[in-house]
């Protein structure tokens, strides 16, 4: 098995925890960001390397080779690539400024769809299937529509404050991006290469934690909280819904220290997870969805509104926040940033390196 080979089978493996500090499998993974063939003659013509394959796999593993036997084949990968993810941002023409006053028209996180923010399954067993006439199926023609309204408008503003947050990064002098969009790898940065999860302060994990505090979940431990003055929420509706109500009715009713007690009880839960984050890094790589299954490093930008926690999503556009936030990490990244992870995934054992940056009001 030729050395190519070695790096391409660990990868397509999962075993990238077997790339970190290596020079070979770094330099495999950079030539695979420059595997394009518009982009590997770029590259080739810039840096006078000539060659002889013809099918773009060949030219791949040719690349490679003679790489290899270059000192300098890092540097002249770094430059490519930061030259080329500026040239990508400057041919997207987007007006940064105005974007992001965009994204304050979005006023409502409201998923069109299921739970799972599956619009098509939705529709399909909601009206599809079980409306047999015609005319009735037209008589939910606003109601479709308003589902598929809040399934673009929320998708528009998950696409692009994720561009954005993601830009940050790759405008640092010390990020070498992966412009050839190499699967679970988004950036470098001091050659550890990373992949980019932001997401919001897992539920599942909180409530997972509340219930380990209280001997309850976040719901029932509001129930009871309720029951006391008479308080209670329809239990037809869908859990976040009644929590809803039962905060709104508690708080109506003035009993904020019930409140307050919840908004601490998850501030602590937050804290904890902030001062050692590996619990919670671990339990993301367990929990992932296995379409988009991953053992890679990992940074995890995790955004919270703790006073608010259903209002997090707006966390996404505080950018007044979120830039300086990341920039002052890259700053102070160093080896030591990564964490060990070992996680178990369908009874198999993986190893990855990851942190979290925590974005908090």
């Amino acid at each position: 098995m030729t050395e190519f080979e070695v790096w391409d089978k660990k990868f397509r493996e999962h075993d990238m925890y077997s790339f970190n500090g290596n020079r070979s499998g770094l330099l495999w993974l950079k030539v695979r960001a420059v595997s394009r063939l518009k982009q590997i003659k770029e590259f080739t013509d810039k840096n006078k390397i000539t060659l002889t394959g013809k099918k773009l796999s060949d030219k791949n593993i040719e690349l490679f080779n003679i790489l290899q036997k270059r000192d300098d084949a890092t540097d002249m990968l770094d430059r490519f690539l930061k030259d080329v993810n500026q040239e990508w941002y400057s041919a997207m023409g987007v007006n940064v400024e105005k974007l992001k006053d965009d994204l304050f028209s979005l006023q409502h996180y409201t998923w069109g769809g299921d739970r799972n923010n599956s619009l098509d399954k939705y529709l399909i067993s909601r009206y599809v299937k079980t409306i047999s006439e015609f005319s009735e199926l037209q008589k939910h023609n606003c109601e479709i529509a308003g589902n598929a309204w809040n399934y673009v408008q929320n998708s528009w503003y998950n696409n692009w404050t994720s561009f954005l947050i993601e830009s940050v990064f790759k405008h640092n002098p010390k990020v070498v991006s992966a412009v050839g969009e190499i699967k679970n790898v988004d950036f470098f940065i001091d050659n550890f290469p990373i992949d980019l999860k932001v997401t919001f302060f897992p539920n599942k994990f909180l409530e997972k934690k509340f219930k380990a505090e209280t001997g309850k979940n976040i719901l029932g431990w509001l129930k009871k909280k309720g029951k006391t003055f008479g308080i209670t929420a329809d239990k037809s509706m869908d859990e976040p819904r009644q929590i809803y109500v039962l905060s709104e009715k508690l708080k109506e009713c003035g009993h904020t220290e019930i409140i307050n007690e919840l908004i601490n009880l998850r501030r602590n839960i937050i804290e904890d997870a902030i001062g050692n984050p590996s619990e919670l890094m671990k339990w993301l790589y367990e929990n992932q969805g296995e379409m988009r299954f991953g053992a890679e490093n990992r940074l995890y930008l995790i955004l919270a509104d703790i006073e608010n926690i259903d209002q997090s999503w707006k966390m996404k556009r505080a950018f007044s926040l979120i830039e300086p936030a990341i920039n002052n990490y890259i700053d102070k990244f160093s080896q030591s940033s990564l964490k060990k992870i070992t996680f178990e995934y369908k009874k198999k054992k993986y190893n990855s390196l990851a942190d979290a940056l925590f974005i908090t009001r």
